[in-house]
């Protein structure tokens, strides 16, 4: 990126269920190096609803931004991306679907002994997973306080949310990092080092769980702060 197009925007959005609230630790150590750093509290009922909030948060900056999905994330990411504001998409643990894709279609056919993470048949349309198997899942390296407090706040994940596809994967046209967290249990990391490589995307690799942006807010705002140019 040519000088005078750095991104100073940093807009966040985060996966199922949970809200943006986990993107703290990551927010406070960008938004003291002077980024402008906006969370998306994205309804996770539909990835076009998701897309469109994500859209609403990208209208109203004043220049270029660095979008970052974690999770189901990285799928509104892959579609929100083409935003024109848009300069470049980071994935933290996350999916990025190729075009026609779903997070659905990217997990029904999981490799022998991958961990299958521990989600409750739907309930009137939307999913949740199971409250005494969350922490090991999903958080197994952060205080089991807030693991416990997570799996007891849940967001429902709407199912049209799970099956919404990809129609034009903005990583195929626009730069793409990726952080791979080496000890997910949700998305297993073959499969992240495999997204990541076919998206082209710059990737590092850190010890975390599937809330490596929780537990490892450090190493995720400086891959952010790579992806910026700064």
């Amino acid at each position: 990126m040519s000088e005078n197009v750095q991104p100073r925007n940093i807009v966040l959005v985060h996966g199922g269920f949970v809200d943006g609230s986990g993107w703290q630790g990551v927010h406070d150590r960008l938004s003291k190096d002077g980024y402008r750093v906006s969370i998306v509290q994205n309804p996770t009922l539909s990835l076009e609803g998701d897309v469109a909030a994500t859209h609403q948060i990208l209208d109203a900056l004043d220049g270029p931004a660095v979008l970052v999905g974690h999770s189901y994330g990285g799928a509104v990411i892959s579609e929100a991306g083409n935003h024109e504001k848009v300069a470049g998409l980071v994935y933290i643990a996350a999916f990025a679907p190729d075009k026609g894709e779903s997070v659905s279609t990217l997990i029904a056919d999981p490799a022998p002994g991958a961990p299958v993470p521990p989600i409750l048949p739907p309930r009137d349309g939307f999913l949740f997973l199971d409250r005494d198997k969350f922490a090991a899942s999903f958080a197994a390296d952060i205080p089991a306080d807030l693991a416990a407090f997570m799996a007891d706040s849940q967001v429902p994940w709407g199912v049209d949310a799970l099956n919404g596809a990809v129609s034009r994967p903005a990583w195929r046209v626009k730069p793409a990092w990726y952080l791979v967290a080496s000890d997910d249990r949700m998305i297993p990391p073959p499969a992240q080092r495999a997204m990541a490589e076919r998206a082209g995307a710059r990737t590092v690799e850190t010890p975390g769980s599937h809330s490596v942006y929780v537990s490892q807010p450090g190493a995720v705002a400086d891959l952010i702060k790579l992806a910026t140019g700064r």
